[in-house]
């Protein structure tokens, strides 16, 4: 499949959502239509998840301090430009990391954290672009059943709403980067072609200035 010629020149666009919201899916789905460099969340590499789903008082500040540590080496490997995919796309961008933060740790753990956070975070990249999939509770119970990890089927729901409200939160704060947010309970980009070229021409092909952009209803 050749590129999809744009007029929105960018060289790292950031999917963003809560755990089951499709950021992995639809930032696989970018990458391949635009023959882009794809980097995904390292989060398999954490050994205290599946803990950490299971005991989160307990766990916390260790699934915290090892997900900081994998997504500050990875913006690292950001840095350096890629010649043959001048564009990057990412499921995650670094900043996400104090959202979870903020949620489980304690307030001493927490300002512990914040130190680390502040020295990494002057290094990390900043996206050219945020996507943000904002996504309903029921959907994402669905979307992680389907996927069927295991240590995710002890996750409570109540920490998932937590996570929404955060998540809107940061983004109805959020002015550090052009952001669309996309209504993900109405868009199914992974079965429906319509609903991804919607997604796409929004990105690479509408004009995008510093007010975020809502893609709130599917075209079909």
């Amino acid at each position: 499949m050749g590129v999809v010629l744009s007029m929105n020149s960018f060289r790292y666009i950031a999917v963003e959502g809560v755990i089951g919201a499709g950021k992995t899916t639809l930032a696989r789905l970018l990458s391949e239509h635009q023959q882009a460099r794809l980097v995904l969340e390292e989060f398999e590499d954490n050994p205290f998840l599946p803990h950490f789903y299971q005991d989160r008082a307990r766990y916390a500040f260790q699934t915290q301090l090892s997900f900081l540590a994998t997504r500050f080496h990875q913006q690292g490997r950001l840095s350096n430009p890629d010649l043959f995919h001048p564009l990057t796309i990412a499921d995650y961008m670094f900043e996400k990391d104090r959202i979870f933060a903020s949620i489980n740790l304690s307030t001493d753990e927490l300002g512990l954290y914040d130190r680390i956070f502040k020295i990494m975070q002057v290094q990390a990249i900043k996206p050219d672009l945020v996507v943000y999939l904002q996504c309903g509770l029921e959907r994402l119970l669905f979307n992680i059943a389907q996927r069927g990890r295991s240590y995710e089927n002890e996750m409570d729901p109540q920490y998932l709403k937590l996570l929404i409200e955060s998540y809107n939160q940061f983004f109805l704060r959020y002015d550090q980067s052009p952001l669309i947010i996309i209504n993900a309970n109405d868009m199914d980009f992974v079965k429906n072609q319509e609903h991804f070229h919607y997604i796409n021409d929004h990105i690479f092909r509408n004009p995008i200035g510093s007010s975020p952009v809502y893609l709130t209803q599917s075209p079909v």
